[in-house]
């Protein structure tokens, strides 16, 4: 059995990992690659295996950074299955949906901008459409947690619960090979433990070799309880300065836990009497997708939707999916809190609000999530001077605040903890560090062989592992 590392390698998004064994070759997840938009998309458009060679594909879960190129492979020959969570796949059915409606209005927004000679952004094609959507969910199949089922000629399947976001799955692939069993483990992206909303990762069992995420390897997190006090001093002083409050976040978790925060504010009586905007149809569509999906709730959300309550909902709280609305919220110069798609500020409405307040010193723009490289996100968390929105370069005076602690990502601990307990349940001797900078990389690495794993590899973009 060999893995060949060709996404998500020295880097964060666009995880895409091929396993060949003795009789099939499975593709672990198929996710779109996100950084500078030119060399983005040239990455994206390429897939760097041939897909007709692919047997199966298994999506850890429904992030565009590890499901959103899955449309493409069926464009370039692919004809097998995808096997993914229930949750997972009806999160999908939305977001790439949403992603192929972005990726038209942004190459259509882009190319006026171009023709009038208002942007010097380069205009593209969009990866994919509607119809290339619609094929790929058909092509779906869905695998309960703890459900061992063949998906291969010699290759077994069994979830486990991530704890990252809804759905989210740990990959555990049996490999036959003339009656021995090879066991490998892909983490996908490992949730944090006592996180709200969602119960906490399960360890596997027999592993001989991990495929372990690390993205936050060299750092630990505030404390969940930390981040709420702060991010109610944010909001309350930039509501003070008449500004508004923008938190660019993923639509699936991030949002979520960010919506349960305010709640717990607003319950505790520190959340200001101004309007709360989740001004994304996506965020709309994925939350509606929850409520679908109670068995992956942890015990205590569980009770507070028992009670008739809604971990979902507070006063003044509107969920907004119109295109008037969303330029109506962007128009008001009254305070606000605007939770807005997408999480890295690459794309969608939350370009245009950011557009609206980037030079406006009362307002504040929340980073409560990882930003990779090159991404406009991580422009902001440098606190760039000049920022380029829409291919036109304009001065930032607005606050920028950084809020790790809302991370549905395991920190360095965490994911320590994970592997020696994997360790301890089985003759796991090799891991590989996936998903992750250098810098976080080498750190848990060096962590992680000080901790008595004596075989830790770090690969480098189309690297070969043999287990």
């Amino acid at each position: 059995m060999r893995v060949h590392f060709l996404g998500a390698a020295r880097t964060v998004t666009g995880s895409m990992h091929l396993v060949e064994t003795p009789r099939a070759n499975v593709l672990l997840d198929c996710g779109l690659y996100q950084g500078r938009r030119r060399e983005s998309y040239e990455r994206n458009r390429n897939l760097p295996f041939r897909a007709r060679d692919v047997d199966v594909c298994v999506l850890s879960h429904a992030h565009i950074d590890h499901s959103g190129a899955s449309p493409m492979l069926g464009k370039h020959g692919f004809r097998g299955s995808i096997f993914c969570t229930p949750a997972t796949r009806d999160l999908c059915a939305a977001m790439l949906e949403d992603a192929a409606m972005i990726q038209v209005q942004d190459a259509g927004f882009l190319r006026r901008q171009h023709d009038r000679g208002e942007s010097d952004a380069e205009a593209y094609e969009p990866l994919y459409d509607a119809e290339d959507v619609i094929r790929t969910l058909g092509s779906m199949h869905t695998v309960s947690y703890r459900h061992r089922t063949t998906i291969a000629p010699g290759v077994d399947l069994t979830f486990l619960d991530a704890g990252h976001v809804l759905g989210s799955a740990i990959v555990m692939l049996d490999v036959d090979h003339d009656g021995e069993n090879r066991r490998l483990v892909f983490s996908g992206d490992l949730g944090r433990r006592n996180m709200p909303i969602l119960r906490d990762p399960e360890i596997p069992t027999g592993a001989h070799a991990l495929l372990l995420e690390s993205t936050y390897g060299d750092r630990t997190h505030d404390p969940i309880e930390r981040m709420e006090h702060d991010l109610a001093d944010v909001i309350a002083r930039t509501v003070e300065r008449g500004g508004k409050v923008l938190i660019p976040s993923f639509a699936l978790e991030r949002a979520q836990e960010v919506i349960y925060a305010l709640k717990h504010l607003h319950t505790q009586g520190l959340l200001p009497d101004v309007p709360v905007y989740v001004d994304s149809p996506l965020t709309v569509r994925v939350t509606e997708v929850f409520k679908l999906h109670p068995d992956c709730y942890d015990e205590q959300t569980r009770r507070i939707l028992e009670s008739g309550d809604s971990p979902f909902d507070l006063p003044r709280l509107t969920y907004t999916s119109s295109v008037e609305d969303s330029k109506r919220i962007t128009a008001s110069k009254d305070p606000a809190i605007i939770i807005s798609a997408s999480g890295m500020v690459e794309y969608g409405r939350v370009l245009h609000h950011l557009k609206s307040i980037i030079e406006d010193r009362a307002s504040t723009v929340v980073i409560v999530g990882f930003q990779a490289q090159h991404t406009l996100g991580r422009r902001l968390v440098e606190r760039r001077q000049r920022v380029k929105i829409f291919g036109v370069e304009r001065d930032r005076y607005c606050e920028v605040v950084v809020l790790d602690g809302f991370s549905a990502h395991a920190d360095r601990d965490d994911l320590v903890a994970f592997a020696e307990a994997a360790r301890e349940r089985g003759p796991l001797r090799r891991v590989a560090l996936v998903h992750g900078e250098p810098k976080s990389q080498d750190v848990l690495a060096e962590t992680l062989r000080e901790r008595g794993f004596h075989d830790v590899h770090v690969p480098e973009p189309g690297d070969v592992m043999e287990v």
